[in-house]
């Protein structure tokens, strides 16, 4: 049986290829893969010193940074399994993960230490607690650990199918639930991903979604095992001009952002914008909600000659599909199709029966070389399941050429006066207008229809608009009961989203029907 090189030994292998060549950079830090094969030896050995064995869970409660990408490396080098956590979650969804995984240990960074120190008593397996920054009392400053340890590599057996990375989902529709994936399921994407957008050595990642998230550790990390260099971005921080000026200065060639990133660039002031060059950039990823033809076009139009992919999977199955570059104007609204003779995605009604072509079914995707179990089910069962089709929850239907289509999340359906409606058909008209920068479209109770269709609306900067204005401007392109009763106005901030930057429409459904009510 061929074994896989997992991460922690194709960085040995990159350490010798690429010596001097940038592996990992941030805004005042750039290492070589020599470098970083040095700190992450250093890493392992006191993770191991500390008493962890192979299937420890490490918690990892991290900003972008080089460090979380070591503690990747290094456990793919000792065999603990890493559980990052988002920081973006509130406290107390923070510790039902950091109970839920059974972390022995915790790494986090130095302004969050407070927060940790007020649940160390909800928290009895985490015996150490690792701080990345300055030092704080209590805790093990991480460069002193390094320091104290040798540039050894440990011995010690990491296999192919052994657990490496315990992600947590979104929480879209209830409380995260972890998911446990393999080394192998990650190099077999990290190979696949490589052949399918050409990525080479020579590649320069623009890393600004977070690591602690499924789409940096999918995609960024393919570019660290390939040995191109990752430039690493904050993520709490998305200023349009200060990317554009990192992918001049940096020469980036790829970068993976949500629509709403395309969006803040799209609409950055365009005589500032301009200045910059951008022609480094070939290819770009966008992926956790859809992209609407218009925002499609003004992308390319940005980037010039750059290949456009889209991307749809999740945490659990991985890449289901990706529209590639030349399908990109002639099949909107894809996902993309499957690879001949593979059957990962199946669209199921109600009872479990396939649906016809251009009807709406749930989707049930795998992925061929998956290895994931569930962990946050009640009763902290553990349901393992290999090869076998998953639902996400996302409704979706097939077309005549076999190109598949998101048609919404099963749980943000509406029903009003008996008729189904799917918030993202609407989003997508109310979002055309040209003063509207995002939309989010949900159902509030009704005492006439049971729900009334409501958009949510983002303008764009600068920009004026009414409710009356934006219904008109649906008239004549929806059906009249899928035209939305009423427009509210937010700012971005407003919006709730998961860490990947979808919107999470049941949390919008469940504060505005809190203030209806009271």
């Amino acid at each position: 049986m061929a074994n896989w090189l997992n991460m922690g030994e194709i960085l040995r292998v990159n350490a010798g290829k690429f010596r001097g060549k940038m592996c990992l950079k941030d805004a005042e830090r750039s290492f070589t893969f020599e470098e970083i094969d040095s700190r992450v030896n250093r890493l392992a050995q006191g993770l191991l010193d500390l008493g962890l064995e192979k299937g420890d869970r490490v918690a990892v409660f991290l900003e972008n940074s080089v460090e979380i990408c070591e503690v990747y490396f290094a456990a793919a080098r000792t065999g603990v399994v890493v559980a990052p956590i988002n920081f973006r979650l509130d406290p107390e969804t923070v510790r039902y993960i950091a109970d839920d995984c059974g972390a022995r240990a915790l790494i986090a960074h130095d302004e969050w230490v407070p927060m940790f120190d007020g649940m160390k008593n909800d928290l009895p397996a985490i015996e150490h607690y690792l701080v990345v920054g300055d030092e704080c009392e209590g805790w093990i400053g991480y460069d002193s650990l390094l320091d104290d340890y040798p540039d050894e590599e440990p011995d010690r057996i990491v296999l192919p199918s052994d657990p490496w990375i315990q992600p947590y989902t979104s929480g879209t529709t209830g409380r995260p639930k972890g998911t446990v994936r393999s080394h192998e399921s990650y190099v077999a994407f990290y190979l696949i991903n490589a052949a399918d957008f050409g990525f080479t050595s020579q590649d320069i990642c623009l890393n600004v979604m977070p690591l602690c998230h499924v789409n940096s550790t999918f995609f960024t990390l393919t570019i660290s095992y390939i040995g191109g260099g990752v430039v690493i971005h904050p993520a709490r921080s998305f200023d349009p001009l200060e990317v554009l000026d990192v992918i001049e200065r940096e020469g980036i060639t790829f970068i993976s952002l949500i629509p709403t990133h395309y969006n803040i660039i799209l609409n950055a002031p365009r005589q500032q914008a301009s200045k910059y060059n951008v022609s480094s950039v070939r290819k770009l990823l966008c992926s956790s909600a859809p992209v609407f033809a218009e925002c499609k076009q003004a992308i390319m139009e940005f980037f010039p000659a750059v290949e456009l992919y889209e991307a749809y999977g999740s945490t659990e199955a991985g890449i289901v599909t990706t529209l590639m570059p030349w399908d990109q104007m002639s099949h909107l609204g894809s996902i993309g199709r499957e690879s001949a003779g593979t059957d990962i995605i199946r669209l199921l009604d109600e009872e479990g029966n396939e649906v016809p072509i251009g009807e709406v079914g749930e989707i049930h995707s795998r992925s061929p070389m998956m290895f994931t179990e569930y962990h946050g089910m009640p009763e902290k069962t553990t349901d393992s399941f290999r090869g076998e089709y998953f639902s996400a929850g996302d409704m979706g239907r097939r077309d005549e050429e076999g190109y598949y289509h998101i048609v919404d999340r099963k749980d943000n359906l509406i029903i009003t006066g008996g008729e189904h409606v799917y918030p993202s058909e609407v989003e997508a008209v109310v979002s055309s207008h040209p003063a509207v920068f995002e939309s989010a479209v949900i159902g509030l109770p009704h005492e006439k229809w049971g729900e009334a269709v409501t958009a949510i609306v983002v303008l764009k900067e600068g920009e004026s608009v009414t409710g009356d204005e934006i219904i008109s401007h649906c008239a004549d392109r929806l059906a009249t009961f899928m035209k939305p009763k009423d427009v509210l106005f937010v700012s971005m901030e407003e919006i709730p989203r998961t860490g990947s930057g979808k919107i999470i429409h049941r949390l919008l459904r469940e504060r505005l029907a809190q203030d209806s009510a009271g």
